[in-house]
């Protein structure tokens, strides 16, 4: 889309020969290019940068003792795993810096397809914030996912040129990748010459050289610095995940600082991240100061929030502060510590955008759709030798775990080391259920269950007794989506979500709080700390991570990209 040519109209401004809109006087501007903080006033109009000197303006903010920074870039997130709806997020989040936002809607799309992706890109048009789409590459993520919708490449065709889609989202199919899928090459062909992201955790060098011939640019799937800085090598641009559950910034900018990689093809993200741990320690101004923290130059660090993706994704007005950029802002009281005072949203405080979410159609408030449902549904028959799910604390990778489960006459029954999980499919009605076990989660006395389950967003329950986890289940049927806590035959707390099974109506506040109080429920039931319960059920359906998960087919081997033992609609397994 060709960009509209205003220099003509800004050109007195950045002359000096008319006041601009609004001047930050007396600052030092850190230069995203150079590294060097650079002094005087800058000046604004119409929310763009037109210069950096001596300049008066309509609006004088004096910013002496004050560092003038680029506003922050998240390189790939899911909005929806915030809980709440997208403008509340960006809402919260800019307090924190935060301004500009690459989102994957896979998650709504999976649930309720384009019209998913309409309400997202719908609710945040008008917030304090820039807000991209990467259009969803894997809707369902495997061929044998039972999931909302399906999005093929003709269904991405009439929005590839909108200018607020920026490419292809992550692509988490590589076998069909590397098999040449016709339909898979349909939609990368599509975005040829368009950024694609990419999602290759534990591919070997050469299965990552084929991934990158393909046209797939970026990654946020590293969890050691080895496999970051062998997708740098292969040209790709390495998003530095730091979310709620996969938490992979230490490991790999530790490699970084030991190794003194050059940074450019390193940038930060946050991929999944809930709206409690947003406003507990920040967005991506967690990552600049923690990367600082580790040995990183602030400096450097910024530009990884900044310059870096901006560069990679093509946004050549954002991430810098200098003439012709998008006046977004972060006001910091100090450099060295990343200090926020205020933040800048095209020239004007944040906090003067009003809160308006938009109202989403009633078909995307009635999502859950499940067949009629007994307990015995959940019951269990195991063998000598029994396949399990293994939880790794602060990942969202698992164990393979092939061990004799507890059980009596051949029923698989919980006790302190094992735990039941269930999958069960809710967008059809098709009665698919698949039941497994699991190690690692602690739960006694009762069941928890999720209808974010990534990324077909069935629902998930996990417990130790078949009753309380049937009750989980029909109280997320209730509330058409959510989280909740069941024990003793009792439901003790339900954090409804609405919108898709995935959303919150309500404010972050409400949803910050609930979520504390049902992890803290969780906790005193066994579960263990070194895990954020609801977080680490979503991701236990994901058969595109290794090693172990749960679909409502069955237990699902991503090392071998095969089911354990797939099992037939509306039977256990």
């Amino acid at each position: 889309m060709r960009k509209e040519f205003r220099y003509p109209e800004l050109a007195p401004y950045a002359k000096g020969e008319k006041p601009a809109g609004v001047v930050f006087k007396h600052a030092k501007v850190f230069c995203v290019f150079t590294g060097e903080l650079l002094e005087g006033d800058l000046a604004c109009q119409d929310g763009i940068v037109v210069g950096l000197g001596s300049y008066t303006g309509e609006k004088e903010i004096d910013c002496t003792g004050k560092v003038l920074v680029p506003g922050l870039i998240d390189a790939h997130l899911h909005m929806e795993s915030t809980l709440v709806a997208p403008s509340r997020l960006i809402h919260a989040a800019a307090r924190f810096g935060t301004t500009t936002y690459i989102m994957d809607p896979h998650e709504a799309a999976n649930v309720a397809g384009m019209d998913g992706v309409s309400y997202l890109l719908e609710d945040t048009k008008d917030a304090p914030g820039n807000v991209f789409a990467m259009l969803p590459s894997c809707v369902p993520a495997t061929a044998f996912e039972d999931n909302g919708c399906v999005l093929r490449a003709e269904d991405m065709e009439p929005y590839r040129d909108d200018p607020r889609v920026l490419g292809l989202g992550e692509v988490m199919d590589f076998p069909s990748v590397v098999s040449c899928e016709p339909s898979m090459m349909e939609k990368l062909a599509l975005f040829q010459g368009r950024v694609i992201d990419g999602h290759a955790p534990s591919l070997t060098p050469k299965e990552l050289q084929l991934y990158a011939l393909a046209g797939i640019a970026t990654d946020h799937e590293s969890t050691t610095f080895a496999d970051a800085l062998e997708k740098a090598r292969n040209g790709m641009q390495v998003l530095i995940r730091e979310g709620s559950a996969a938490r992979n910034l230490d490991t790999i900018v530790r490699g970084l600082v030991e190794s003194g990689t050059e940074l450019s093809s390193f940038s930060f993200c946050t991929d999944d991240k809930h709206i409690e741990d947003i406003c507990r320690e920040g967005h991506i101004s967690y990552c600049v100061r923690r990367a600082a923290a580790l040995g990183i130059p602030m400096a450097k660090a910024i530009q990884m929030a900044t310059l870096h993706p901006a560069r990679a994704y093509g946004l050549s007005h954002l991430g810098r502060l200098s003439p012709g950029a998008q006046a977004d802002i972060v006001v910091l009281d100090d450099f060295d510590s990343f200090s926020i005072h205020s933040v800048y949203y095209r020239g004007k405080p944040v906090g003067e955008y009003p809160l308006c979410p938009v109202k989403p159609k009633d078909a995307l408030c009635r999502t859950v759709h499940l067949a009629p449902l007994e307990e015995s549904a959940f019951r269990l028959r195991v063998g000598e030798v029994s396949d399990g799910i293994g939880i790794v604390p602060g990942e969202i990778l698992t164990r393979h775990v092939r061990a004799r489960l507890p059980q009596q006459d051949g029923i698989f029954i919980p006790d302190a080391q094992w735990n039941k999980i269930a999958a069960l499919e809710r967008h059809h009605a098709t009665g698919k259920i698949a039941v497994g076990a699991v190690t690692g989660f602690g739960l006694r006395g009762g069941a928890i269950a999720s209808s974010v389950g990534h990324d077909s967003h069935n629902i998930l329950v996990v417990g130790d007794n078949d009753a309380d986890m049937l009750l989980a289940v029909r109280e997320l049927e209730r509330t058409g989506g959510g989280y909740t806590v069941v024990s003793g035959g009792q439901v003790r707390k339900t954090l409804a979500l609405p919108i898709l099974g995935l959303m919150s109506d309500r404010p972050h506040e409400e949803v910050d709080a609930a979520v504390k109080e049902m992890t803290q429920m969780a906790y005193r039931m066994g579960v263990d700390p070194g895990i954020s319960p609801f977080i680490t059920l979503s991701f236990l359906a994901l058969p595109v991570i290794p090693a172990l998960r749960i679909t409502p087919r069955g237990m699902f081997d991503v090392e071998t990209f095969s089911f354990c033992r797939e099992v037939e609609d509306g039977s256990a397994g």
